[in-house]
């Protein structure tokens, strides 16, 4: 294989910022972050907006997610 041609496979944590719930795993993502695990190693942090602690499929709740306004433009811009 060439060298320097496939990106980095790392161990990455990844957490969900609605539910505060972290999970190491491997990913290629890239971040400028890092987060002390319970392992004592440092490692990348990646924040996503929802994950299996959060999503209503998983947790058998509905709630509304409006982290960016995107509903109050929705309402501004199709209201009648």
């Amino acid at each position: 294989m060439k060298a320097d041609l496939h990106p980095n496979y790392r161990d990455v944590v990844f957490q969900d910022v609605t539910s505060d719930f972290k999970f190491l795993t491997r990913s290629t993502m890239a971040s400028k972050e890092t987060i002390k695990w319970e392992d004592g190693n440092d490692y990348p942090l990646i924040k996503v907006e929802i994950s299996s602690a959060s999503h209503p499929f998983y947790t058998g709740q509905n709630k509304v997610m409006d982290t960016s306004g995107r509903i109050d433009k929705f309402k501004k811009r199709y209201a009648k």
